[in-house]
């Protein structure tokens, strides 16, 4: 057998950068970390940066590790950029699915009177504010109306189970007309769980039910975030969690956690809590500047540096019950280590570029008005219904050629956006044109100033500060995370609903 001399396997005319970016770590001074296109990275001593940018860099080690990552590209027949565009095509795959996830907002109504609340909230008694059987059936047609083959019907409120009966009817609407199962629909119902009963949680096994609910802590802390009239908000909730548990199983109950000023306080309760009540995810999620969130900021807000200092803390908490036995992945730094980790499409419609905002979602609210998310829906109760789509009597090509749908489109792109074309982190974040509308003023922005971007900078920067200095036990578990993210390509976590 004949072999040829490893000259021959050398790129005979060098190398050509494809797009990358660049940017340091400060748990990694004399380092830097470049990320490609698709989301693949490598960590360079700070010193090869040089090389690498003039074109000087030997073949070696590094050379063939930032090739294999689509940083560097041969201009030897040898190499391809195949790869690279593989991956890329499949990390954007979403764009050719269209809307995936329907918010049904059925009702205002609610019995929690939560300070943070990013809804107006309306009265039990007042059944005015509900989604009319005329709407929920045009929203129907709405849903058809999607290419997706894959849809989360999502429903929202208020307390959308004071609705239950425009649950059923949408519900068996939309299994009648899929009866040949040409889509495959996923049900979810954000709820406090204060209102089930055993014919309810029939139904909701019957069709496959998720549901989604809001612990935010031991007794005293929930109870304080989200009181009721009796005060026993909290009690009602872990009897709601234990009933669905045994009514549709423990997978199909999650919770997460909305982080106030006073949350901040007690990372460590917290995580135990969930812990405590065999949870095996947790969603810590920062406050967000709508509805009475907005108007109570200076009792209930906080700066991005302190949501930081919280997030680690939990976050070390969350890695000690791990290291000890016990699985619990905090959810949004298992997508972002999904993404960093493995080149698969997003399917959390929060962290898309171009955002997942109309592209990925549509909400048709109670009244028939049709958004491209919750935030534009929550503005439009703010008073300013800039980002409102049109009606749900309209077809999707109609909402989608809308004017507010062109405001959308001009901040959905990040690799567009000043600020954040050239961020390191760019390839894990989203584009979100409505949260920068509602904090700056316009769709597209100010990142320096943007607390938003501080607090996205900040984590994305813990997250592989968390990956790079972990042992090989930490390793695993984290790794165990990322797998458990890339659940969200078939729609497990579409949205962490209101």
């Amino acid at each position: 057998m004949n072999f040829a001399h490893p000259s021959e396997f050398e790129p005979n005319d060098g190398y050509s950068l494809l797009p990358f970016q660049f940017g340091r770590l400060a748990s990694h001074p004399d380092q830097v970390l470049i990320t490609a296109l698709d989301g693949q990275w490598q960590l360079i001593p700070s010193t090869k940066l040089r090389e690498v940018v003039d074109g000087s860099l030997p073949l070696g080690d590094l050379y063939f590790d930032l090739e294999a990552r689509g940083i560097i590209h041969s201009n030897g027949s040898v190499s391809s950029t195949a790869p690279v565009l593989a991956r890329l095509r499949t990390r954007k795959s979403f764009l050719f699915e269209g809307p995936s996830l329907h918010i049904f907002v059925v009702s205002l109504r609610c019995h929690h009177s939560c300070g943070y609340c990013q809804v107006s909230r309306q009265p039990v008694a007042n059944d005015s504010f509900d989604l009319s059987r005329a709407n929920a059936l045009l929203a129907v047609d709405r849903l058809f109306e999607s290419p997706s083959n894959s849809l989360t019907v999502e429903f929202q409120g208020g307390e959308p189970l004071l609705a239950f009966e425009r649950i059923q009817e949408i519900t068996e609407e939309i299994v009648r007309r899929n009866a040949n199962g040409a889509k495959r629909i996923r049900f979810v119902v954000a709820t406090t769980l204060h209102n089930l009963s055993s014919e309810r949680l029939a139904f909701f096994r019957k069709h496959d039910f998720h549901l989604s609910t809001s612990l935010d802590g031991p007794a005293w802390l929930h109870n304080a975030n989200r009181p009721t009239p009796g005060r026993d908000s909290y009690e009602r909730t872990i009897e709601g969690i234990e009933a669905a548990r045994e009514a549709l199983g423990e997978s199909r109950v999650a919770a997460l956690t909305t982080i106030t000023a006073q949350s901040l306080e007690h990372p460590i309760e917290i995580v135990d809590e969930y812990v405590s009540r065999r949870f095996h995810s947790i969603f810590l999620r920062p406050l967000s500047p709508y509805g009475f969130a907005a108007r109570g900021a200076l009792r209930l807000g906080y700066g991005p540096e302190r949501f930081s200092a919280f997030y680690r803390a939990a976050f070390e908490r969350i890695l000690h019950h791990n290291r000890n036995g016990y699985e619990l992945d905090e959810a949004y730094a298992s997508m972002t280590l999904g993404q960093m980790l493995y080149s698969y499409p997003n399917g959390y419609v929060d962290m898309r570029s171009p955002t997942g905002a109309g592209f990925g979602a549509l909400v048709y609210d109670y009244d028939g008005s049709v958004y491209p998310s919750d935030e534009a829906r929550m503005l439009a109760a703010m008073g300013d219904p800039v980002f409102r789509l049109g009606h749900v009597s309209q077809s999707i090509r109609e909402l989608f050629t809308s004017s507010a749908m062109e405001k959308v489109i001009r901040g959905a792109v990040l690799e567009a956006i000043p600020g954040c074309h050239d961020c390191v982190f760019r390839p894990y974040c989203g584009a979100d044109p409505i949260d920068s509308y509602a904090r700056q003023g316009d769709e597209i922005g100010h990142r320096p100033s943007s607390p938003f971007c501080k607090r996205q900078m900040s984590f994305f920067e813990f997250m592989f500060e968390a990956w790079l200095g972990s042992d090989a036990v930490d390793q695993r578990i984290l790794r165990g995370w990322a797998r458990e993210g890339l659940r969200t390509r078939s729609g497990e976590l579409e949205h962490a609903p209101a």
